[in-house]
């Protein structure tokens, strides 16, 4: 499965080892996810105004409390949890309020993903997080875009806000997506 992060660190340090067997996987890339979902809409929230603003204030906040749910979870769990990195590089440039929905747009569709992967863990009280966590993140995005996939998150299925087929996100938030 690909990584469900929205962009990666900007960081040469390792990975934080797994946080238990088996669900630590899905856990330690949740958490990941989040990191990167709370980075992005600090992003969103400086380019945007108004209702858009309130959309990714709203965003910033369930992201941070969705992330530091997940952080105490990997730690009751005899776990240690990933610290974000100190920057991330995100998939193409935010310049506008319109790149600003788009990127919100993946962020939501990207953390589906990881939460889909966490959906399928043995433990009841996992997947019913992974399942809350999975809708609220479809909510957000059709509050940001007003239209969702038959299968939102799934691997393989285009992302609304995706650049076209063939494009490829630019590897540097200085140059703007192709």
């Amino acid at each position: 499965m690909s990584d469900p992060a929205i962009a990666r660190p900007n960081s040469t340090e390792p990975a934080a080892a797994d946080a238990t067997a088996g669900s630590g996987d899905a856990l330690t890339r949740a958490l990941a996810a989040e990191h990167a979902a709370v980075y992005a809409y600090g992003v969103i929230g400086g380019k945007t105004a108004g209702r858009l603003r309130s959309l990714a204030t709203g965003g910033f906040d369930a992201h941070r409390a969705r992330r530091d749910q997940l952080r105490s979870l990997i730690a009751r769990r005899s776990g240690s949890p990933a610290e974000p990195g100190p920057a991330y590089r995100l998939p193409f440039e935010v310049r506008t309020p319109a790149d600003a929905v788009r990127l919100a747009v993946l962020v939501e569709g990207r953390l589906i993903t990881a939460y889909l992967e966490l959906a399928a863990d043995r433990d009841p009280s996992l997947r019913r997080l992974a399942a809350l966590a999975a809708q609220e993140c479809a909510t957000r995005a059709y509050g940001w875009q007003p239209s969702i996939s038959a299968f939102p998150g799934m691997p393989g299925r285009a992302e609304p806000g995706t650049p076209a087929a063939g494009a490829t996100p630019s590897p540097s938030p200085s140059k703007p997506n192709g």
